[in-house]
C-alpha cells in the first residue's frame, strides 16, 4: 500500500483504508472515498493539490489529504 499522493498521473489505484481523526476520515468517506473505490490520478505536480477521479466525480484533494489515503496500485492507462 502506498498513500494516494505517490501515484503519478494516469496511475490507479484502489482505496483500502483512510488515516486520521474521525474528522478527516468522515469527510473523505463523504466525497467518496471509501474502501475498494477505484481512483485515478489526473493531476499531480509533486507539490500542491492533486486532481483524482473517483466514483466519476474529480476531486481537488490537498496533499496532506492525499497523504492519508492508502491505495494498492492498479495498473494505469
Amino acid at each position: 500500500m502506498v498513500p494516494l499522493s505517490k501515484l503519478g498521473v494516469g496511475e490507479m489505484g484502489v482505496v483500502q483504508q483512510l488515516n486520521g481523526g474521525r474528522g478527516v476520515v468522515s469527510r473523505l468517506a463523504a466525497l467518496g472515498f471509501t474502501p475498494d473505490a477505484e481512483v485515478r490520478v489526473m493531476q499531480n505536480f509533486g507539490r500542491g493539490p492533486l486532481i483524482v477521479n473517483v466514483r466519476d466525480t474529480r476531486i481537488a484533494l490537498g496533499r496532506g489529504e492525499a497523504g492519508k489515503i492508502q491505495v494498492l496500485r492498479k495498473g494505469g492507462w
